[in-house]
């Protein structure tokens, strides 16, 4: 790389930040940079992150609306402490009546004088303002409007203005730096895992993209991203769980779901033979 070429890739990214649009150029300097050693694989791989920020929206990052851990208004301030516990975050929404009618947010430290001391609160008196935003804004603007705003969490909200799902701070930098796990995180199962008998257990939110890219299962919708979404569309309901889907040369089994959403599922071949698998309650043949 040229001598001065560091100062300039700075300064590209820079601009990028500022508004700045040339993309491919600041990547090819990433790219250069790398192969030159002047900047080492993974802070080259950061950077390369944050370029494809700007491509993302929020709706693609967030916790989903039904994930989001939250406390009703009425709760009195020890049972959101122990939600609070039980949850492992610093701070949580809470809602009147429903999930689309957030109304605030309850951090942890509020709390501690309150049940150290034994006080009368009224959790109005402690809960802040929440954030609400698009789930179409875009992450590189989010980011900056955190760090503008000096705020952590923020609502999402759909185009009916309902909630849509929940993103925090943390979540943006992970798009950056990959997964972060303190202490208090329980360990996450893998979205697919090859078992023993070379089935396989997926998330239902693992993606159709992964699941070509990984699995070379290729299945194709206009209206969903996920396979638990792809088995709900297909069946037209929520499959049941021990339900088996057969799709090409596959059985999708339902391992765990409830009214409202595919958990996992176990995907082998259909001519797959002494597979320990639950019963299936329904059968669907589903020829692609």
């Amino acid at each position: 790389m040229e001598e001065g070429s560091e100062g300039k890739l700075w300064n590209a990214i820079k601009n990028f930040f500022s508004g700045g649009k040339d993309t491919q150029s600041i990547e090819h300097l990433i790219e250069e940079a790398k192969d030159n050693r002047v900047i080492p694989k993974d802070i080259a791989s950061m950077m390369s992150n944050l370029l494809k920020l700007r491509e993302k929206k929020v709706y693609e990052v967030m916790v989903p609306r039904t994930d989001i851990d939250c406390a009703e208004e009425k709760l009195d301030i020890q049972e959101i402490a122990k939600i609070i516990i039980e949850s492992g975050h610093s701070r949580i929404p809470i809602y009147r009546e429903n999930k689309d009618q957030m109304v605030g947010i309850v951090h942890a430290k509020d709390l501690l004088p309150i049940l150290l001391n034994e006080k009368n609160t009224y959790l109005k008196d402690i809960m802040r303002p929440l954030f609400f935003v698009p789930e179409t804004k875009n992450i590189k603007d989010m980011l900056l409007e955190f760090q503008s705003k000096k705020l952590h969490l923020a609502i999402a909200i759909d185009e009916y203005g309902g909630t849509s799902g929940l993103i925090t701070l943390e979540d943006i930098l992970e798009e950056i730096v990959g997964e972060i796990e303190d202490e208090y995180d329980t360990p996450k199962e893998e979205e697919i895992q090859i078992l023993e008998d070379s089935s396989c257990l997926v998330s239902g939110r693992t993606s159709l993209e992964d699941l070509k890219e990984q699995l070379g299962i290729e299945l194709e919708s206009e209206f969903v991203e996920t396979i638990g979404g792809y088995l709900t569309e297909i069946v037209g309901r929520i499959p049941k769980m021990g339900e088996a889907i057969k799709i090409g040369e596959y059985n999708f089994q339902i391992k765990e779901a409830d009214e409202k959403h595919i958990h996992s599922i176990l995907i082998y071949p259909i001519n797959k033979e002494n597979i320990s698998i639950p019963k299936a309650q329904d059968e669907e043949d589903i020829s692609k």
